[in-house]
């Protein structure tokens, strides 16, 4: 029934979808395998990509060839660039997309990826003879073998979810966990440990009252991820986020649950996600505050469903609706689903190698939740190079392994080798000492010609990096030649509050002050 496949990818969310399609366009025989052919590519969370340190990272993985830039721009509602008020190092590109369209489009294009097969079931095990992974055994009984596994998880194993005082097992809501892996792993001599991360409720938009809420809208210049052409929302078309707050009334109302909170009442045993705290914590942990900030964000073009990003909790059902009424603009909320937290087992990151094949079985790779980060861009940039590199153990070539000068990723993947980690790891511009130099604007002068050079990055992708580099030199080289005169320049200055030259300079000079980015 199934022929031998090169990569066997288990799991279709961002992770997995990125293995696939690197590996496919690599030139190996993938088969991708999911619990449900329908959730390909899900965000289980928010409906955004990017933010500080996360939009370099899917910029990163543009300029390597991978899909989730082109995936980002196609489904975006909006646009913003983040950090404009620091320099431009710091700028963090990041969008809010449609749910379904993200879905839809990220299973069209693997579709359409040659070398892409697809199968729906659970894996249950993984087949291993000696030290060396050569395929899985699925929840239907059927063997399919490969030269190499990608395991990409995400919160699927032995997933519980928790809702107040109800508990049942799941990977996501109305999604059932998958069990065996674990099991089989941990007799193999893994170490394995358990982590929380949780979700918000979604409300009915139809039902707030956004006069109370302050407007966030997008960019009046829409940039989006890809450094391909990409055809991406019009400026005047983005859909508007909005921005409210909770008070000590809602902290009072959240806090008459704690009594029934599974994470207050020991039931819950992985650790949460620290930069991403549940409503309940931030609460707990900052009892100063009056107030935290609410992101009321839109689900898609066509939906009236809403993503309350601020407010994860797993509190009881009825404390969550309550205290939300208490919400400026939510007075008269209608919740669609209830927020809840998930806990699910990992495996400590350091029993990998930089490759993200596991030390103790060859042809093994672990990418995503499963390495106990957070985030989709984390997990998408792991997958990538899960794929990348699954591919060249079958072709016995040299891993890609991207040094911390290199890229964000390979900040990440670093820091979880050597460092390994406890709770949810999530991207920070701070965990990368070369931050200045891994802007969001060069990654593809960084690293596509390393991947063009591996064959993923396409002949289109490199001929823009070098017309750009051509560009960047002889616009250089014209700024070097050019000089400016005191009486050109000086009244420009003053309104910047810049000293005033005295002499002519060169324009490459007057262009390194602060805040001057014209001559």
């Amino acid at each position: 029934m199934f022929p031998e496949y090169d990569v066997i990818v288990v799991g279709a969310g961002h992770a997995g979808c990125e293995a696939a399609a690197a590996a496919a366009n690599l030139g190996s025989r993938v088969l991708l395998i999911t619990m449900n052919m329908q959730t390909i590519a899900q965000m289980s969370c928010n409906p955004a990509m990017g933010g500080i340190a996360k939009g370099q990272i899917v910029r990163e993985i543009d300029a390597l060839g991978g899909y989730s830039g082109i995936v980002t721009d196609k489904s975006a509602i909006q646009f913003r660039m983040l950090n404009r008020s620091k320099g431009p190092a710091m700028w963090s590109p990041r969008t809010q997309n449609d749910r379904m369209l993200f879905a839809g489009t990220w299973r069209e294009m693997l579709e359409q990826t040659r070398n892409v097969d697809f199968y729906q079931d659970m894996v249950r095990s993984i087949l291993i003879k000696g030290n060396r992974a050569y395929g899985v055994l699925t929840g239907l009984g059927h063997e399919i073998h490969s030269k190499a596994v990608v395991v990409t998880s995400g919160t699927f194993l032995n997933g519980i979810i928790h809702i107040g005082e109800k508990q049942f097992g799941g990977g996501r809501v109305a999604e059932k966990a998958a069990t065996g892996i674990t099991e089989q792993l941990i007799e193999l001599g893994f170490q394995s440990d358990r982590l929380k991360t949780g979700t918000p409720p979604r409300v009915d938009g139809r039902s707030l009252d956004y006069s109370k809420m302050d407007e966030q809208k997008g960019d009046e210049e829409v940039s989006g991820f890809s450094y391909l052409d990409i055809t991406r929302v019009a400026a005047k078309d983005q859909r508007s986020c909005y921005v409210t707050y909770t008070s000590p009334e809602v902290h009072n109302m959240l806090k008459t649950g704690f009594d029934r909170s599974p994470m207050y009442a020991g039931r819950i045993e992985g650790v949460g996600p620290r930069y991403c705290p549940s409503i309940e914590d931030k609460i707990h942990r900052f009892a100063d505050r009056e107030r935290h900030q609410l992101f009321v964000e839109p689900e898609g073009w066509n939906t009236v469903e809403i993503y309350v990003n601020g407010f994860s909790t797993s509190l009881p059902e009825d404390v969550q609706y309550q205290a939300l009424t208490l919400v400026p603009g939510f007075e008269n909320c209608r919740i669609f689903r209830p927020g809840y937290a998930i806990e699910y087992d990992y495996f400590p990151p350091t029993q990998l190698q930089y490759s993200l094949e596991t030390k103790q079985i060859h042809n093994l790779f672990f990418a995503g939740q499963i390495n106990g980060t957070t985030g989709y861009e984390e997990a998408a940039c792991q997958g990538l190079m899960a794929g990348i590199n699954a591919h060249q153990k079958v072709r016995h070539l040299e891993p890609l392994v991207l040094k911390r000068s290199d890229a964000y990723i390979g900040v990440l993947i670093d820091d979880l080798i050597s460092k390994g980690t406890d709770e949810p790891y999530r991207m920070f511009t701070s965990r990368a000492e070369f931050r200045t130099l891994l802007r969001q604007d060069n990654a593809d002068l960084r690293l596509t010609e390393l991947s063009y050079r591996l064959g993923l990055a396409s002949q289109e992708r490199m001929d823009k990096v070098v017309a750009k580099r051509n560009g960047v030199s002889e616009l250089k080289k014209i700024l070097r030649q050019v000089s400016v005169e005191p009486s050109q320049i000086n009244p420009y200055l003053e309104s910047l509050s810049s000293a005033a030259i005295s002499e002519k300079q060169k324009a490459d000079k007057v262009l390194l002050r602060p805040d001057v980015d014209e001559v």
